[in-house]
Protein backbone atom coordinates (compact mmCIF):
# COMPACT_ATOMS: atom_id res chain seq x y z
CA UNK A 1 0.00 0.00 0.00
CA UNK A 2 2.94 2.69 0.76
CA UNK A 3 4.79 1.73 -2.23
CA UNK A 4 1.60 2.00 -4.30
CA UNK A 5 0.72 5.59 -2.55
CA UNK A 6 4.23 6.77 -3.47
CA UNK A 7 3.96 5.46 -6.97
CA UNK A 8 0.35 7.24 -7.12
CA UNK A 9 2.16 10.65 -5.38
CA UNK A 10 5.42 10.55 -8.13
CA UNK A 11 2.31 10.30 -10.79
CA UNK A 12 0.30 13.08 -9.44
CA UNK A 13 3.82 15.02 -9.20
CA UNK A 14 4.42 14.99 -12.72
CA UNK A 15 1.34 15.27 -13.80
CA UNK A 16 1.24 18.48 -12.21
CA UNK A 17 4.44 19.86 -13.73
CA UNK A 18 2.79 18.61 -17.13
CA UNK A 19 -0.33 20.45 -17.23
CA UNK A 20 1.41 23.34 -15.30
CA UNK A 21 3.95 23.38 -18.30
CA UNK A 22 0.76 22.99 -21.38
CA UNK A 23 -1.12 25.75 -19.16
CA UNK A 24 2.22 28.20 -19.80
CA UNK A 25 2.01 27.56 -23.56
CA UNK A 26 -1.20 27.81 -23.55
CA UNK A 27 -1.38 31.40 -21.79
CA UNK A 28 1.83 32.40 -24.11
CA UNK A 29 -0.87 31.29 -27.06
CA UNK A 30 -3.45 32.97 -25.68
CA UNK A 31 -1.17 36.18 -25.29
CA UNK A 32 -0.10 35.70 -29.03
CA UNK A 33 -3.99 36.07 -30.48
CA UNK A 34 -4.63 38.44 -27.95
CA UNK A 35 -1.55 40.60 -28.85
CA UNK A 36 -2.99 40.09 -32.70
CA UNK A 37 -5.55 41.44 -32.61
CA UNK A 38 -4.87 44.48 -30.43
CA UNK A 39 -2.09 45.03 -33.23
CA UNK A 40 -4.50 44.29 -36.07
CA UNK A 41 -6.93 47.40 -34.57
CA UNK A 42 -4.14 49.87 -33.33
CA UNK A 43 -1.74 49.66 -36.72
CA UNK A 44 -3.94 48.16 -39.78
CA UNK A 45 -7.57 50.04 -38.88
CA UNK A 46 -5.87 53.04 -40.59
CA UNK A 47 -6.80 51.08 -44.12
CA UNK A 48 -8.61 48.43 -43.39
CA UNK A 49 -11.39 51.18 -42.45
CA UNK A 50 -11.09 51.71 -46.41
CA UNK A 51 -12.79 48.68 -47.10
CA UNK A 52 -16.85 48.71 -47.27
CA UNK A 53 -16.97 45.02 -45.38
CA UNK A 54 -16.52 45.21 -41.79
CA UNK A 55 -15.29 41.24 -41.72
CA UNK A 56 -11.83 42.27 -41.02
CA UNK A 57 -12.34 44.76 -37.81
CA UNK A 58 -14.85 42.23 -36.50
CA UNK A 59 -12.11 39.51 -36.80
CA UNK A 60 -9.59 41.42 -34.44
CA UNK A 61 -12.50 41.86 -32.01
CA UNK A 62 -12.89 37.95 -31.89
CA UNK A 63 -9.26 37.65 -31.71
CA UNK A 64 -8.91 39.56 -29.00
CA UNK A 65 -11.95 38.04 -26.94
CA UNK A 66 -10.63 34.71 -27.86
CA UNK A 67 -6.90 35.51 -26.31
CA UNK A 68 -8.65 36.95 -23.05
CA UNK A 69 -10.76 33.43 -22.89
CA UNK A 70 -7.60 31.43 -23.22
CA UNK A 71 -5.43 33.62 -20.92
CA UNK A 72 -8.15 33.10 -18.48
CA UNK A 73 -8.41 29.10 -18.86
CA UNK A 74 -5.08 29.18 -18.62
CA UNK A 75 -4.71 31.01 -15.24
CA UNK A 76 -7.81 28.84 -13.41
CA UNK A 77 -5.67 25.80 -14.75
CA UNK A 78 -2.99 26.70 -12.63
CA UNK A 79 -4.94 27.18 -10.15
CA UNK A 80 -6.39 23.82 -10.01
CA UNK A 81 -3.31 22.61 -10.55
CA UNK A 82 -1.78 24.24 -7.69
CA UNK A 83 -4.20 24.03 -4.97
CA UNK A 84 -5.24 19.91 -6.07
CA UNK A 85 -9.32 20.91 -6.42
CA UNK A 86 -10.87 18.55 -8.23
CA UNK A 87 -14.05 21.15 -8.71
CA UNK A 88 -11.65 23.31 -9.91
CA UNK A 89 -10.00 20.98 -12.17
CA UNK A 90 -13.87 19.58 -13.75
CA UNK A 91 -14.32 23.47 -14.60
CA UNK A 92 -10.41 23.49 -16.58
CA UNK A 93 -11.80 20.50 -18.34
CA UNK A 94 -14.99 21.97 -19.42
CA UNK A 95 -13.45 25.04 -20.74
CA UNK A 96 -11.05 23.37 -22.62
CA UNK A 97 -13.54 21.15 -23.74
CA UNK A 98 -15.41 24.11 -24.90
CA UNK A 99 -12.59 26.03 -26.65
CA UNK A 100 -11.73 22.69 -28.53
CA UNK A 101 -15.27 22.04 -29.71
CA UNK A 102 -15.78 26.05 -30.72
CA UNK A 103 -12.67 25.86 -32.60
CA UNK A 104 -13.71 22.45 -34.44
CA UNK A 105 -17.33 24.35 -35.32
CA UNK A 106 -15.62 27.64 -36.53
CA UNK A 107 -13.53 25.82 -39.08
CA UNK A 108 -16.23 23.74 -40.33
CA UNK A 109 -18.65 26.74 -41.10
CA UNK A 110 -15.65 28.16 -42.51
CA UNK A 111 -14.83 25.53 -44.97
CA UNK A 112 -18.49 25.05 -45.31
CA UNK A 113 -19.27 29.42 -46.20
CA UNK A 114 -16.04 28.98 -48.56
CA UNK A 115 -17.31 26.49 -50.80
CA UNK A 116 -20.87 27.83 -50.69
CA UNK A 117 -19.69 31.43 -51.49
CA UNK A 118 -16.57 30.07 -54.22
CA UNK A 119 -18.67 31.25 -57.15
CA UNK A 120 -19.48 34.47 -55.64
CA UNK A 121 -15.85 35.43 -54.27
CA UNK A 122 -14.99 36.87 -57.43
CA UNK A 123 -17.74 39.20 -57.47
CA UNK A 124 -17.22 39.95 -53.92
CA UNK A 125 -13.70 40.41 -54.65
CA UNK A 126 -14.48 43.31 -57.40
CA UNK A 127 -17.02 44.90 -54.56
CA UNK A 128 -14.12 45.82 -52.51
CA UNK A 129 -11.62 46.78 -55.37
CA UNK A 130 -14.27 49.23 -56.59
CA UNK A 131 -15.00 50.54 -53.21
CA UNK A 132 -11.29 51.16 -52.58
CA UNK A 133 -11.39 52.41 -55.66
CA UNK A 134 -14.02 54.85 -55.44
CA UNK A 135 -13.00 55.74 -52.02
CA UNK A 136 -9.81 56.80 -53.01
CA UNK A 137 -10.99 59.08 -55.96
CA UNK A 138 -14.31 60.68 -54.23
CA UNK A 139 -12.64 61.35 -50.63
CA UNK A 140 -8.69 61.53 -51.05
CA UNK A 141 -7.91 65.12 -50.10
CA UNK A 142 -11.13 66.56 -49.67
CA UNK A 143 -12.40 68.42 -46.72
CA UNK A 144 -13.44 66.81 -43.66
CA UNK A 145 -11.77 63.31 -44.73
CA UNK A 146 -8.21 63.57 -43.56
CA UNK A 147 -8.25 60.05 -41.76
CA UNK A 148 -9.26 58.90 -45.52
CA UNK A 149 -6.44 60.94 -46.84
CA UNK A 150 -3.88 59.61 -44.13
CA UNK A 151 -5.06 56.00 -44.49
CA UNK A 152 -4.44 55.95 -48.28
CA UNK A 153 -1.15 57.59 -47.74
CA UNK A 154 -0.36 54.90 -45.25
CA UNK A 155 -1.36 52.51 -47.15
CA UNK A 156 0.48 52.96 -50.36
CA UNK A 157 3.64 53.62 -48.82
CA UNK A 158 3.75 50.46 -46.40
CA UNK A 159 2.73 48.27 -49.38
CA UNK A 160 4.61 50.08 -52.34
CA UNK A 161 1.50 50.17 -54.39
CA UNK A 162 -0.38 52.69 -56.15
CA UNK A 163 -4.23 53.05 -56.61
CA UNK A 164 -6.80 50.17 -56.37
CA UNK A 165 -6.36 48.52 -59.19
CA UNK A 166 -3.47 50.20 -60.14
CA UNK A 167 -1.88 53.81 -60.81
CA UNK A 168 -4.83 55.20 -63.25
CA UNK A 169 -7.49 54.61 -61.05
CA UNK A 170 -5.94 58.35 -60.13
CA UNK A 171 -6.70 59.67 -63.69
CA UNK A 172 -10.33 60.03 -62.12
CA UNK A 173 -10.05 62.05 -59.46
CA UNK A 174 -11.37 65.42 -58.65
CA UNK A 175 -7.48 66.57 -56.64
CA UNK A 176 -5.47 64.92 -59.31
CA UNK A 177 -6.86 66.64 -61.99
CA UNK A 178 -7.34 70.34 -60.28
CA UNK A 179 -3.19 69.86 -59.22
CA UNK A 180 -2.11 68.65 -61.87
CA UNK A 181 -0.72 65.40 -60.52
CA UNK A 182 -0.42 62.18 -62.30
CA UNK A 183 -0.63 60.53 -58.71
CA UNK A 184 -0.50 61.23 -54.72
CA UNK A 185 3.08 62.02 -53.62
CA UNK A 186 2.60 58.53 -51.66
CA UNK A 187 2.94 56.43 -54.53
CA UNK A 188 6.29 58.06 -55.21
CA UNK A 189 9.39 54.92 -54.17
CA UNK A 190 11.23 58.09 -52.79
CA UNK A 191 8.77 60.47 -51.66
CA UNK A 192 9.54 64.37 -51.97
CA UNK A 193 7.37 67.27 -52.52
CA UNK A 194 5.71 67.25 -55.90
CA UNK A 195 7.08 64.12 -57.30
CA UNK A 196 3.76 62.77 -57.98
CA UNK A 197 4.07 64.86 -61.16
CA UNK A 198 5.70 62.77 -62.81
CA UNK A 199 4.35 58.99 -63.67
CA UNK A 200 7.57 56.84 -64.86
CA UNK A 201 8.17 53.74 -63.97
CA UNK A 202 11.34 54.56 -62.03
CA UNK A 203 9.75 57.46 -60.02
CA UNK A 204 6.30 55.57 -59.15
CA UNK A 205 4.97 52.27 -58.25
CA UNK A 206 3.61 51.64 -61.73
CA UNK A 207 4.49 47.88 -62.29
CA UNK A 208 4.16 47.28 -58.67
CA UNK A 209 0.18 46.49 -58.87
CA UNK A 210 -2.92 48.38 -56.77
CA UNK A 211 -3.35 48.31 -53.16
CA UNK A 212 -6.06 46.04 -52.80
CA UNK A 213 -3.91 43.06 -54.06
CA UNK A 214 -1.31 43.59 -51.99
CA UNK A 215 -3.98 44.16 -48.68
CA UNK A 216 -5.60 41.34 -49.91
CA UNK A 217 -2.44 39.06 -49.42
CA UNK A 218 -1.55 40.17 -46.41
CA UNK A 219 -5.11 39.58 -44.60
CA UNK A 220 -4.82 36.08 -46.48
CA UNK A 221 -1.01 35.05 -44.64
CA UNK A 222 -2.25 36.49 -41.62
CA UNK A 223 -5.26 34.31 -41.74
CA UNK A 224 -2.98 31.07 -42.74
CA UNK A 225 -0.72 32.31 -39.84
CA UNK A 226 -3.70 32.01 -37.61
CA UNK A 227 -4.72 29.15 -38.95
CA UNK A 228 -1.36 27.43 -38.42
CA UNK A 229 -1.45 28.78 -34.78
CA UNK A 230 -5.26 27.66 -34.23
CA UNK A 231 -4.48 23.80 -35.05
CA UNK A 232 -1.30 24.39 -32.99
CA UNK A 233 -3.54 25.05 -29.64
CA UNK A 234 -6.36 22.18 -30.73
CA UNK A 235 -3.76 20.06 -30.53
CA UNK A 236 -2.31 21.06 -27.06
CA UNK A 237 -5.36 21.16 -25.90
CA UNK A 238 -6.28 17.61 -26.22
CA UNK A 239 -2.74 16.87 -24.58
CA UNK A 240 -4.40 18.87 -21.73
CA UNK A 241 -7.54 17.38 -21.50
CA UNK A 242 -6.06 14.10 -21.46
CA UNK A 243 -3.30 15.17 -18.65
CA UNK A 244 -6.17 16.99 -16.67
CA UNK A 245 -8.09 13.25 -16.78
CA UNK A 246 -5.17 11.51 -15.33
CA UNK A 247 -4.38 14.11 -12.80
CA UNK A 248 -8.35 14.11 -11.80
CA UNK A 249 -7.89 10.48 -11.14
CA UNK A 250 -5.12 10.66 -8.98
CA UNK A 251 -6.31 12.77 -7.12
CA UNK A 252 -7.65 11.92 -3.59
CA UNK A 253 -11.18 12.75 -3.06
CA UNK A 254 -11.58 15.92 -2.00
CA UNK A 255 -14.92 17.80 -1.19
CA UNK A 256 -15.85 21.73 -2.56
Amino acid sequence: MEARAQKNTCGTICLKYLIFLFNIIFWLAGGAVLAVGVWTLVEKSDYITLLSSSFYSASAYILIAAGAIVIATGIIGCCATLREKKSLLIVYLCLLLCIFLLEIIAGVLAYITYQECFPFCYQLDEDLRQNLKTTMQQKYRHPGEEKVTEAVDKLQQEFKCCGSHNYSDWADSVWIQQNKRVVPDSCCKTQIALCGQRGHPSNIYKVEGGCIMKLEEFILTQLYILGAVGIGIAFLQLLGMMFTCCLYRNLEEDPY
